[in-house]
């Protein structure tokens, strides 16, 4: 019968922790009661040995190359979904039926522009400042937009979450276009009624 139990052996004591399959098979020493038992952490530098998570959503294994999605893989998703299709399976746990993804889709449509409040801000950072800087403080603003998206209220939040989940996928590709073009000292270019990446594509080079 296969072991369902490690030991770790510190000093002259003993201590057993269980062993835990992931959804690819693989094996994990599951340690987090370790520091209670002995005082002791474990030091891995890098997380070169250690799952950081447990996760239903994606598996990845970066030395076989291999990246999942809720099961199904990157090279399938990327022949057979689109962008909206995939992040839907992966926000919601399951491929879209055709209705639930055309309101999706129209939900990010009405979402891509930005509030002209917001424009300013980009004349508020250097031109040196690394684009994932500007795109995470720009994110961040957003609450400020948009207050009942951004409450302290677990109810209120989820009750807006399919709106909140739609607007921030939309918005995130604007503002990546716009942080794109302040960079190369371009004007921005507003949203077309377009699809989610040839919009992204036209707004960054149109």
């Amino acid at each position: 019968m296969e072991n369902t139990t490690g030991t770790i052996r510190l000093g002259n004591e003993n201590f057993e922790f269980p062993i835990i399959e992931g959804t690819e098979g693989e094996k994990a020493l599951d340690t987090r009661t370790l520091r209670g038992k002995s005082g002791c952490i474990t030091f891995d530098e890098g997380y070169g040995n250690t799952g950081s998570c447990m996760s239903d959503i994606t598996f990845i294994n970066g030395e076989k190359g291999i990246l999942r999605h809720r099961g199904y893989a990157i090279e399938e998703l990327a022949e057979h979904s689109s962008f909206l299709e995939t992040a839907m399976l992966v926000i919601y746990g399951s491929l879209p039926q055709k209705a639930c993804l055309g309101a999706f889709r129209k939900q990010v449509r009405e979402s891509a522009s930005i509030h002209t409040g917001m424009h300013s801000h980009f004349d508020g950072f250097p031109n040196s400042a690394h684009p994932m800087a500007i795109l995470s403080s720009m994110l961040n603003s957003l609450g400020a937009y948009y207050p009942e998206m951004s409450s302290n209220n677990r109810e209120q939040d989820l009750a807006h979450f399919d709106e909140t989940a739609a607007l921030l996928i939309s918005k995130v590709r604007t503002i990546a276009a716009m942080t794109y073009r302040m960079k190369m000292g371009l004007p921005f270019v507003h949203p077309a009624d377009k699809r989610y990446t040839e919009n992204f594509l036209h707004m960054m080079l149109f």
